[in-house]
Parts: structure tokens; C-alpha cells; sequence
């Protein structure tokens, strides 16, 4: 390996993450770093590392000194979103979000997650929205219709939310999210006073 070459040291840093070796990977990153301050991947790398670690304050600074050197890049923008909606900066990340869906139309990632914060702000009008607005983009992408499940049951609008979670697992999602699917639909036969006492 050319000890002069970033993207090296970057591509070693991204092995070692997926082996789940954080301290080999920071290495490999920090590498690269040395070889070239400006290498938006290398800075990538370690906000995505961090954020894996839940070390949420060095992944948005990461992230951030990505961004600085590629302000284009909707995935840099998605996951800078991801660490302040994490670091309940929801309002912050919503913004985020809204410049990462600008940067890439066809990425729907970013209208997911926008979708998810407004979930979290209680604002689901516009989640249904937003979410209503992805399925065109994203017809057979269960975790849609699954997000509007939750929202119709957290409306106690049964009917709607049992519908959206059965599309959801008639597209054939992952097996976890599968799980998480029918965990909810069996919320919705559970009385509130009981759901209380789990």
C-alpha cells in the first residue's frame, strides 16, 4: 500500500469498521487524515464509526468537517441529520434533512429519516405527507408503510394502521423488521391498560 495515498488508508478504515475492529479503523482514518486534512471520506469514515459507537458528539463534529469539504453530498447530510436527530437536535436535523433531500432527489433516505423526526415532534400530518410522497418513489419499501402504521396507531386509528402494517409484510420485509411489525400489530389488540403493565 502507497503510505502517500488517503483514499489507502480510507478503504483499510472501512475493512476494519465492518470487522467491527473501531480501534484499527480510527487508525486507518486518522491515517489518512495525515495524508490529506481535506479527505472527506477518511472524516465520513470516523462520523460513521462514532455514531455506530453512539459517541454522538464526535460523529456530528466528523460528520460536519465532511460536510465542509463536500456540502454536496446528500449522504454526508443524511447521516449529520442522523447524529443531531440523536442528540434530540430534532428541529436542527430537520433542516439537515431538507438540505440532504435538495442534494439528491432520488435519494429517498433522507425523506425517511425527515419523516421519522417528524414523528418525533408529533407532526403527523406532515409525516403522512412526507411518507405519502415516498411511496411514489419507493412503492415496494415495507419500512413506509410500516412508519405509517405507526402513526395511524399512535392515533388510535386501528383499521388504518392495521391496513399499512399488513401491505408492510405482504412486501417482505427483513426478518427484524418483520419482528418489529408483528410486535406492533399485536399493540393493537392489546388494551391500553395492559399494553401499560409490559
Amino acid at each position: 500500500m502507497n503510505p502517500r495515498f488517503a483514499y489507502a488508508h480510507t478503504l483499510c478504515g472501512h475493512e476494519y469498521v465492518a470487522l467491527e475492529d473501531f480501534e484499527n479503523g480510527i487508525k486507518c482514518y486518522q491515517s489518512a487524515l495525515m495524508v490529506d486534512s481535506r479527505h472527506y471520506k477518511a472524516w465520513y469514515g470516523l462520523g460513521m464509526l462514532y455514531l455506530r459507537q453512539e459517541k454522538l458528539e464526535l460523529s456530528e463534529h466528523h460528520f460536519r468537517m465532511a460536510f465542509q469539504i463536500n456540502p454536496r453530498s446528500s449522504v454526508i447530510l443524511l447521516y449529520l441529520g442522523t447524529a443531531l436527530h440523536a442528540l434530540k437536535r430534532s428541529w436542527e436535523a430537520l433542516a439537515i434533512m431538507e438540505k440532504a433531500i435538495l442534494a439528491d432527489k432520488k435519494n429517498p433516505l433522507p425523506m425517511y429519516q425527515k419523516a421519522s423526526i417528524l414523528i418525533s415532534l408529533e407532526k403527523f400530518d406532515e409525516a403522512l405527507d412526507v411518507l405519502e410522497e415516498l411511496k411514489e418513489c419507493a412503492p415496494r419499501e415495507s419500512s413506509v408503510y410500516a412508519l405509517m402504521g405507526n402513526i395511524y396507531r399512535r392515533r388510535n386509528m386501528h383499521e388504518r394502521a392495521m391496513f399499512h402494517y399488513g401491505v408492510a409484510l405482504d412486501l417482505k420485509p427483513s426478518a427484524t423488521d418483520a419482528a418489529a411489525i408483528k410486535a406492533a400489530v399485536e399493540k393493537l389488540h392489546i388494551p391500553d391498560e395492559f399494553e401499560d403493565d409490559l
